[in-house]
C-alpha cells in the first residue's frame, strides 16, 4: 500500500496548533447561512436601487439630465372656467406677465453675483430681498431649477426687466384668475394662490411655482382645473451656447366646469339678504336655495364676503369671518326649524293623531325635586290656547312640541332616544357629501354622551328643551334644508351639489354629477304629508308665523325658527320653506333657508328676505315653466 504524502507546511501548521492548544474546526451552517442571506440582502437593495433609479424614477432623472444642458421654459396651461346653470361665464383667465429667477449651479456659488441680482429685482418690483433669498434656499432643486419671483407685472415693470438684459431673471406670459361678480360667488368659487409649505407637504406633485385652488371649488376639484403645464427647451453646447430651440411638451388647459348654480337668482338673493342685514344692523348671515327634487344647489350665499380678486391679510383676522362659509361649516342650534321632524316623528310612533289637541297657556310646570315649592317652568312664546299638530307648527307652539317630544299628562311623549332614531333618519349628524370644502356635521345629544361631558345625568328638562331645537342640539344650515327638502318631495334626501358636469377644453364629458339618494325616507310619507298641511298653514292661516308670505303668487310652506344663544342674549333667526307647496310631492322646484345672526326681532328678520326672494324665482324662473299651483 502506498503511504500517503506528507507536506512539510501540513506538518509544521498542526505541530503549531497543538502549540497553541487550538484545532482546526469546519465553519457552522449557520455561518454559511448568515453569509448568503446578507449576500442576498445586498443584492436586493442595489435591485431595489437601479429599478428606484432606472424605472420608477427614469423620467424623472431623465429630465434631470436634460436640464443639465437646456434651459427649460415653462408654458403656462390655463385654468379651467366656471359656467352657470345658463352658462354665463363665472371667472375669467388675463393674460399677464410673471418674472422668474433660473436657478443654475453657477448662480448659486457665486454669492456676490447672487445677492447683486436679487437686489436689481428687488429695487425694480419693490419687494424684500430677505424674502427673495429665503424662497431660494427652500426651493427644491431636485424637482425644479427656476422660482417665480413675482407675478402681474405691470408693463413698465416689464420694461425695467427686460432693459436689465439679466442672465438669471426672465420674464414669461402668465395668466391671472379674474372674477367677474367680486364676492357673491366667493364661497362657492373659491380662490387661488401660490403654493406653500402646506400645500407641498400635502401634496409631493406640487411644484413652488404652481398655482392651486386655496378655497371653495376652486380648492376642490383643483386636479381638474389645474391643466398641464408644457415648455421650450434651449438645447446648449459644453460652452454652455444655445444651439436649438424647440417646444417639449404643449401646455393643456385646465377643465371647464358647468354647475347647478342659477348667477342671476345668486346675484339677486346675495344682495336682498345684504340689504336685509343692513335694514336691521346686522352683518352675518347666510341663504341656500335648493332643488328639492334633485338636490341642485340653485344659490348659496355667506355674509360677510370677501373679494376673491383682491385677498389681504385683514380678512383673516377679520372677527366677521369673511371666509367662513356658514351654510357649510356654520353649527347651530335649529329654533323651531325642528318641529316638523318632531312632528312626523310624534305621527309615525302613534304619540299623537294629527287632530290631537293640546293646551297652551304660555307654558307647563314639572315637578322640582329639589325645590318641590318651585316647579320648573318651560315657556311658550306666547299663550296658543288648544293646538293640535297643523296649528301647532303654524302658530310654533313650543308647549305643544314640548309634551309630544317629552310627554305630558296623557301624552306619554317620544323620549329623547327616539328623537335621536329620528334626527339620524333624516342625516343630522352626517356630513351631506356636498362637493365643496370644509362641511361640518350636526351633534346630537343623548343622556349617555351628557353624562359623560358634564358630569350631570339627562333630564326631562333637556328632552323639552331640545324638541324644540334648544339645548345640546346642533346641526349645520345645509342639513337643515336637506331635511326641509325631504318634506318638500316625500321623504327622500339628496346629496347636495354645485357640479353639474366636468368637459375638457374641446368640450368632451370628463365627469357628470347626477341626483343621487342618500336617505330614503318615503316610508313615513303619509306622517310627512300631514306636518306638510301644517306647514302651509303656517303660510295661509291669519295666525301662521309666515304669514307674510300669504299674497305671493306661489304656494309656500315655510317655517320660522328663533334660537337662544349666549345665555339667552342674543338669537339667530331662521326661515325654511319650499313652493310650489300643492298636494302632490313631485312639483315643488326649490326650497330656501334663510339664517340671520343675532337679529333684533327673531325670525320677523327674515321674512321679508324670504319674500322677495322667492317673488323672484318664480317670477323670473318657475312662471315660465307654467307651474301650476
Amino acid at each position: 500500500m502506498k503511504k500517503p504524502d506528507i507536506f512539510l507546511e501540513d506538518a509544521i501548521l498542526d505541530d503549531l496548533k497543538k502549540d497553541f492548544g487550538e484545532l482546526e474546526m469546519p465553519l457552522s451552517k449557520k455561518a454559511f447561512n448568515l453569509i448568503i442571506f446578507f449576500a442576498g440582502l445586498m443584492v436586493l437593495i442595489s435591485a431595489a436601487k437601479i429599478f428606484s433609479l432606472g424605472i420608477a424614477k427614469g423620467d424623472f432623472y431623465k429630465n434631470r439630465a436634460q436640464d443639465n444642458v437646456s434651459d427649460i421654459t415653462a408654458l403656462t396651461a390655463s385654468r379651467g372656467i366656471f359656467f352657470d346653470r345658463n352658462n354665463k361665464t363665472l371667472v375669467t383667465n388675463i393674460p399677464s406677465f410673471r418674472v422668474v429667477l433660473d436657478i443654475s449651479a453657477l448662480f448659486l456659488k457665486n454669492k456676490d453675483e447672487q445677492k447683486a441680482e436679487i437686489e436689481k429685482i428687488s429695487a425694480i418690483l419693490g419687494i424684500n430681498s430677505d424674502e427673495m433669498e429665503k424662497s431660494l434656499l427652500e426651493t427644491d432643486l431636485e424637482k425644479q431649477k427656476s422660482l417665480i419671483i413675482a407675478r402681474d407685472l405691470t408693463i413698465e415693470e416689464v420694461t425695467k426687466i427686460k432693459v436689465l438684459d439679466s442672465n438669471v431673471f426672465r420674464v414669461e406670459n402668465d395668466f391671472k384668475r379674474q372674477y367677474p361678480d367680486g364676492g357673491i360667488f366667493s364661497h362657492i368659487l373659491g380662490y387661488v394662490g401660490a403654493v406653500d409649505k402646506k400645500d407641498l407637504k400635502n401634496n409631493e406633485n406640487f411644484l413652488i411655482n404652481d398655482t392651486v385652488g386655496k378655497d371653495g371649488l376652486e380648492f376642490y376639484y383643483d386636479n381638474y382645473l389645474r391643466g398641464q403645464a408644457g415648455k421650450t427647451v434651449k438645447y446648449k453646447n459644453s460652452k454652455n451656447q444655445i444651439i436649438e430651440e424647440k417646444f417639449a411638451v404643449d401646455s393643456i388647459s385646465g377643465d371647464n366646469f358647468y354647475l347647478t348654480i342659477d348667477s342671476d337668482f345668486q346675484n339677486y338673493f346675495f344682495n336682498r339678504l345684504k340689504q336685509g342685514l343692513y335694514n336691521i344692523g346686522r352683518t352675518r348671515g347666510a341663504g341656500v336655495a335648493i332643488n328639492p327634487q334633485t338636490g341642485e344647489v340653485l344659490a348659496l350665499v355667506s355674509i360677510p364676503t370677501f373679494d376673491n380678486n383682491h385677498l389681504s391679510s385683514g380678512m383673516f383676522s377679520d372677527s366677521d369671518q369673511p371666509l367662513f362659509n356658514r351654510i357649510v361649516s356654520g353649527v347651530y342650534n335649529p329654533g323651531s326649524t325642528i318641529k316638523p321632524l318632531v312632528g312626523v316623528a310624534a305621527l309615525n310612533e302613534n304619540v299623537v293623531s294629527p287632530l290631537k289637541s293640546v293646551f297652551s297657556k304660555g307654558y307647563i310646570e314639572i315637578p322640582n325635586p329639589y325645590f318641590p315649592d318651585k316647579p320648573s317652568r318651560f315657556v311658550d312664546w306666547k299663550p296658543h290656547g288648544w293646538v293640535n299638530l297643523y296649528s301647532a307648527i303654524a302658530r310654533s307652539s313650543n308647549v305643544y312640541f314640548y309634551e309630544v317630544g317629552g310627554g305630558f299628562e296623557d301624552i306619554g311623549g317620544l323620549g329623547v332616544q327616539r328623537l335621536k332614531k329620528y334626527w339620524q333618519k333624516f342625516m343630522l349628524d352626517q356630513k351631506t357629501g356636498i362637493d365643496l370644502p370644509g362641511e361640518k356635521n350636526g351633534f346630537l345629544p343623548d343622556p349617555a354622551e351628557k353624562e359623560k361631558r358634564t358630569g350631570t345625568i339627562w333630564r326631562l328638562g333637556d328632552t323639552y328643551n331640545v324638541s324644540i331645537g334648544q339645548g345640546d342640539l346642533m346641526i349645520t344650515p345645509l342639513e337643515l334644508i336637506n331635511y326641509i327638502s325631504s318634506i318638500a318631495n316625500g321623504g327622500k334626501i339628496f346629496q347636495p351639489f354645485v357640479v353639474k358636469k366636468i368637459t375638457d377644453e374641446k368640450g368632451n364629458l370628463i365627469k357628470e354629477n347626477s341626483p343621487k339618494i342618500i336617505a330614503d325616507n318615503t316610508d313615513l310619507i303619509n306622517s310627512i304629508k300631514e306636518v306638510k298641511k301644517g306647514m302651509i298653514d303656517g303660510v295661509e292661516k291669519s295666525y301662521g308665523t309666515s304669514n307674510l308670505l300669504s299674497d305671493l303668487p306661489v304656494k309656500v310652506a315655510a317655517k320660522t325658527g328663533s334660537a337662544q344663544i349666549e345665555q339667552n342674549t342674543k338669537v339667530n333667526a331662521f326661515f325654511v320653506g319650499f313652493a310650489p307647496a300643492d298636494q302632490s310631492f313631485d312639483t315643488s322646484k326649490i326650497a330656501i333657508l334663510i339664517l340671520v345672526e343675532d337679529a333684533r326681532e327673531g325670525s320677523l328678520n327674515t321674512i321679508p328676505i324670504a319674500k322677495d326672494v322667492l317673488r323672484w324665482y318664480y317670477t323670473n324662473r318657475m312662471k315660465n315653466e307654467n307651474i301650476k299651483n
